[in-house]
């Protein structure tokens, strides 16, 4: 895992990195959508700050540091997966109304309101993450120490509460974007008969957010409830660890969902798209002239 872990830090910091600079400096104006976007990137760099320490721990056999970093490591990693769902969860339902329902209010929404709307995801967020803080997660077992969230010696109500919570804001995001990618999918091919390449650039729009979704989320869902079951019966070893190494592969998705946020990011804003490109090195070689036979190319 510590090779997966940190090919994951890679490639999310560079293209976080990239997705930031553009949101900082190429972006000219700004709108819900972006305010968003940009909310996504900087949970994707809370995860990626996590990382190093996990990959460390892994490396070694055993946890080095503090209580504290080992509390602030956890609250990190499922503080970033609960803000990435939720966020992704927004960006659905407004890329839906913005599409199916134009004329609602919701799609006229302003960048104050946005930020509203913001705000109150990220203490929505925190506030079922903080809790997390309060409680030690050091295993002492002689020189082999571990952080670990998901261990059977953990069988407090909080953190079953907290598990069962996991599953539930895997299920119903995962309804509302299902929900959200069809109704924007059939809604198009009704009324856009004659334009199929738009069509199908929605439906890839739509594919892309699920995709990447239920592939780093749904696996830490399933070793959730396999933890949860384990907390309530007794195991022999060779399952508990079975169960432990499922977990940091699950991890390691959930990881892997910072670096592919940035495909995300291109799908979902045409402004983003247009930025990237007028960044690219590609894009500036190419005069004027020779762009349009470059095109059909």
């Amino acid at each position: 895992m510590p090779p997966v872990y940190t090919v994951n830090v890679i490639l999310g910091l560079l293209g976080n990195i990239v997705a930031l600079w553009i949101f900082c400096f190429k972006l000219k104006t700004w709108n819900p959508n972006h305010l968003f976007l940009f909310n996504l990137v900087i949970a994707d760099f809370m995860a990626l700050f996590s990382v190093p320490l996990r990959v460390d721990s892994l490396i070694r056999g055993h946890w080095v540091f503090e209580d504290v970093l080992c509390r602030i490591n956890l609250f990190l990693m499922f503080a970033n997966c609960s803000a990435s769902i939720a966020l992704m969860t927004v960006v659905a339902i407004y890329r839906y109304f913005r599409v199916v329902h134009p004329h609602y209010r919701f799609t006229r929404m302003t960048k104050r309101q946005a930020a509203f709307v913001l705000v109150f995801v990220w203490l929505l967020v925190i506030s079922h993450r903080v809790p997390i803080l309060a409680y030690n997660y050091i295993k002492d077992s002689g020189n082999n120490t571990q952080c670990f969230f998901f261990t059977p010696h953990i069988l407090l109500l909080h953190h079953s509460i907290l598990m069962v919570l996991m599953v539930l804001e895997f299920i119903f995001p995962l309804a509302i974007l299902l929900f959200c990618s069809i109704r924007i999918s059939s809604f198009l091919k009704e009324r856009q008969m004659g334009k199929p390449d738009k069509v199908r650039k929605a439906m890839r729009v739509c594919a892309a957010i699920v995709a990447v979704f239920t592939m780093c989320f749904l696996p830490s869902t399933v070793v959730t409830i396999m933890w949860v079951i384990c907390s309530y019966r007794s195991w022999d070893c060779a399952a508990t660890n079975t169960i432990v190494l499922l977990s940091h592969v699950s991890l390691g998705l959930n990881f892997l969902n910072s670096a592919l946020d940035p495909i995300v990011y291109v799908f979902s804003s045409s402004m983003f798209r247009k930025a990237l490109l007028s960044a690219l090195p590609l894009h500036h070689a190419l005069r004027p002239e020779h762009r349009q036979e470059h095109a059909f190319s």
